[in-house]
């Protein structure tokens, strides 16, 4: 029996969906769960792909673990635990090229890339999603700048480490940022409060 999910690194807990699936075949799932969480333990705070080989006949499980999500890697790598919920409005974290170039280090082999280049580019267009700036950028424009060629040496030597006067500079340019998303996301509460003010009005208008 075979049986995929995406679990906690170290974490995991039972939960309906996999005792589900190990009760009918007579599998203990504290014997499960121990297993998944000694082979997934160097993955914590992350979520990875796990897939159970389980033998029916002499009840044996094999714990295989995959490469986690590249979403997962940049969270990591960032220091945040979500990304944002308004993309288009509001901004995650502000990241150096050199975290972009550490990620896809780290995915290549499972990205279907032909070098380091493209698996850049990849990383970046995750960071849309993820509502995360790159260089004090948008991830579209820093991949045309890649494209460009603006990055070629740091992916060239495969960068990895940002110095500390960068991250210095990145930080000070996301925390002025982060001030006015504030702002925004203050006034969009009210601004949903007062249309929740203003629905019982309405209905009662309409009855």
């Amino acid at each position: 029996m075979q049986i995929k999910l995406l679990a906690e690194g170290g974490k995991m807990k039972p939960g309906p969906a996999l005792s589900q699936k190990l009760g009918p075949a007579g599998i203990p799932m504290p014997q499960v769960i121990t297993k998944i969480n000694e082979a997934t333990k160097e993955f914590k705070g992350m979520k990875v792909p796990v897939e159970l080989e389980i033998d029916l006949g002499t009840k044996e499980i094999e714990v295989k673990v995959f490469s986690p999500p590249v979403s997962e890697l940049l969270k990591k790598e960032l220091g945040i635990e979500k990304g944002s919920g308004m993309q288009a409005k509001v901004n995650s974290a502000n990241a150096s090229i050199e975290q972009i170039i550490s990620v896809a280090k780290t995915k290549f082999q499972n990205l279907l890339c032909k070098d380091l280049k493209a698996a850049v580019k990849t990383v970046a267009g995750s960071c849309v999603s993820l509502g995360v700036l790159i260089e004090n950028k948008s991830p579209v424009e820093i991949i045309q700048d890649i494209d460009e060629g603006k990055y070629d040496k740091e992916i060239n030597e495969g960068k990895t480490e940002t110095s500390d006067e960068k991250k210095k500079e990145l930080d000070e340019h996301f925390e002025k940022i982060k001030k006015e998303q504030e702002k925004f996301v203050k006034a969009q509460e009210a601004k949903k409060a007062e249309e929740k003010k203003e629905e019982p009005a309405k209905e009662e208008e309409n009855k």
